[in-house]
């Protein structure tokens, strides 16, 4: 859909992020699993990751990087009429946004989870996008985050290398001019088995005759190369796709800012997009891949450091569990 097609207009206005304090680095990965540095290293992009303490969780984490978003816009927690989480670790499995909008005392705003693993920020960004075109809400607070380290199985070299925890926010904001110049969402059900973290029900019986499934949620399961195949040929394509309905070329980008998946994955796109490295946003040394927190991350980081400037075309793109992926593109600022 293209978004300059309506009256009213979308610009992110603000920014946030929090990463747990912990770090485990790949050396300290090496005592849990046979590793080590040099082979996580070139291999992902990924030299540490940071990890969530007991007493941290989704809705702290996610809280902090709300308040820096909501700061940045120049925006009161009152002023919110919408919260979204993107997060597929909900520290509560009815949702844990409303948890968030008590902890910020956004008393006015709605709140919900949107559950779309790492492809979530960019399906959050779109839904929050249709809210302020159709006039409903002025102001919507969108955060990704996740605390993967909760369901990762640390004596699995394949995935335990790879996630961290971490949180990101933007707020969206009714604009005159539209920021928000196009996107393009997918979704292929027949794949899920390629990446998951699913429900594995035990047999426990009621009654004569009644029997119910109860149990818990699995570690993490991915095939690595199924996944990097996945990315590599479908992302440049939904890239594409958003830059046609924006009406954009390559050159007009800015930025390239992909899920922080693996740097292969990053590097593999940007080549297949003609897309120079010195535009291609990665955090993935210090991070990992905190999923659904990884764009909104990495945005702010860029923002704060003062390399994204106002006026910037970004092309992002989110891909994972599901098999979800979706591209938006958007100029930072008014």
């Amino acid at each position: 859909m293209n978004l300059q097609q309506s009256g009213l207009g979308v610009a992110i206005t603000g920014s946030g992020s929090a990463s747990p304090l912990t770090a485990l680095d790949n050396e300290g990965l090496s005592k849990l699993v046979e590793t080590s540095d040099e082979w996580i290293a070139s291999r992902t992009g990924i030299r540490q990751r940071r990890l969530a303490t007991p007493a941290e969780s989704v809705t702290t984490i996610a809280t902090q990087a709300a308040q820096g978003a909501i700061a940045m816009a120049g925006l009161t927690p009152m002023d919110l009429d919408l919260i979204i989480l993107a997060t597929s670790t909900a520290d509560d499995l009815f949702g844990s946004a409303s948890q968030i909008q008590a902890e910020l005392g956004a008393q006015k705003a709605v709140a919900f989870d949107l559950t779309a693993a790492c492809s979530g920020f960019v399906f959050g960004l779109v839904t929050a996008a249709q809210f302020i075109r159709t006039g409903t809400y002025q102001n919507i607070l969108l955060i990704g985050a996740d605390v993967l380290s909760r369901w990762v199985d640390w004596n699995d070299r394949r995935t335990c290398i790879l996630f961290g925890d971490g949180a990101g926010a933007v707020i969206l904001q009714a604009n005159e001019h539209d920021r928000l110049l196009g996107f393009e969402l997918r979704s292929d059900g027949t794949q899920n088995k390629c990446l998951n973290l699913a429900y594995q029900p035990e047999p426990k019986e009621l009654v004569d005759g009644v029997t119910i499934g109860q149990g818990s949620f699995q570690p993490i399961t991915m095939n690595g190369q199924e996944v990097y195949r996945f990315a590599i040929r479908r992302v440049p394509e939904v890239i594409e796709k958003a830059l046609f309905r924006a009406n954009l070329s390559v050159e007009d980008i800015d930025w390239l800012l992909l899920h922080q998946a693996n740097q292969r994955i990053l590097d593999a796109v940007g080549e297949r997009l003609n897309i120079p490295s010195h535009k291609i946003i990665s955090n993935l040394a210090k991070h990992g891949n905190t999923s659904a927190a990884s764009i909104p991350l990495a945005l702010d980081e860029e923002i704060r450091q003062g390399k994204i400037q106002s006026g910037d075309t970004i092309v992002t793109a989110g891909f994972g569990a599901g098999l979800t992926w979706g591209a938006a593109i958007f100029q930072w600022g008014r």
